[in-house]
């Protein structure tokens, strides 16, 4: 699709490579940093960390403009490298957050998706990405919100609430999953602050949500995907890579599963009130000039 670098991605455009989609925090956050860092011929973005490249490979459908990944776990980047390796100008690169191996004021926008939780010095890694900004840069940040919803991950939500502990490891793990830590709203601007960023926009969503959601998608739905089992009529239903392929029938099950889990996102909104539980804060900010 790509045909140059619009300024902005239609509301069209991004419901359409999400359509596959069965997160529903994920759309929200695929909504957020393309409203935030916008592609365009003359700006370079990196995607710190990148996992499996998804948000590249967005990127590339809809602009030209450079791309680069980093991802420090290796197995993880030959996923990447199989998802988007073969894209034009987009850059893979294996390195850690607190040493990013790029210039001074090199990048124009720089992706911190649900990131910043799996680090133990969330503000040096800032920092670290603030020096790769250019003056102006923009950071869009998503991380896992703390006060999230019961339904969400009833089992953390539990073990948190009645026993004060949280499985990190194994499929139960759900929003926990390898996480050093969540984040409260106050947490997280003041990470920014103090790494010398500018707060521009602050927002949470994703309210309701299917029970055991995460557990779902995650503990049991990736794990099916990637070992290759799956028809393929279903695993092309459920590929987040593959935005023009046929879904298939109306009555493929996976289509029939996302589409009940649209109805629960349906009342969810990009921006829910402060006190809301929700799975995500987002984050824009700005390099000073």
């Amino acid at each position: 699709m790509t045909s140059g670098s619009p300024d902005t991605v239609s509301e069209h455009t991004i419901q359409h490579m999400v359509r596959n989609e069965a997160d529903m925090a994920f759309k929200k956050r695929v909504q957020s940093i393309f409203e935030w860092i916008p592609p365009g011929d003359d700006k370079r973005i990196l995607d710190c960390a990148c996992g499996r490249g998804f948000y590249l490979n967005m990127y590339r459908y809809v602009s030209a403009c450079p791309l680069v990944g980093l991802e420090l776990d290796a197995a993880i980047i030959r996923k990447a490298q199989r998802n988007v390796g073969h894209l034009p100008d987009i850059t893979l690169a294996r390195g850690n957050m607190y040493r990013l191996p790029f210039p001074d004021d090199f990048f124009d926008g720089v992706i911190l998706s649900e990131i910043l939780e799996h680090i133990d010095d969330d503000v040096a890694g800032l920092r670290e990405v603030r020096r790769v900004l250019k003056p102006g840069g923009v950071v869009a940040i998503t991380v896992p919100h703390a006060n999230y919803p019961f339904l969400w991950d009833p089992v953390n939500w539990t073990l948190e609430h009645v026993f004060g502990t949280k499985i990190r490891r194994g499929p139960l793990a759900g929003i926990w999953a390898n996480h050093v830590r969540l984040y409260e709203r106050d947490d997280l601007r003041e990470a920014v602050i103090q790494a010398g960023l500018d707060v521009e926009v602050e927002r949470s969503f994703t309210h309701f949500c299917f029970p055991f959601i995460h557990n779902l998608v995650y503990g049991i739905g990736k794990p099916l995907l990637e070992s290759g089992i799956l028809p393929q009529r279903m695993a092309n239903a459920a590929d987040r890579t593959a935005f023009d392929t046929s879904r298939g029938s109306r009555l493929n099950p996976v289509r029939l599963g996302i589409a009940v889990l649209n109805l629960f996102d349906r009342p969810n909104r990009l921006n829910e009130p402060p006190d809301r539980s929700t799975v995500n804060l987002a984050l824009k900010a700005r390099k000073p000039v």
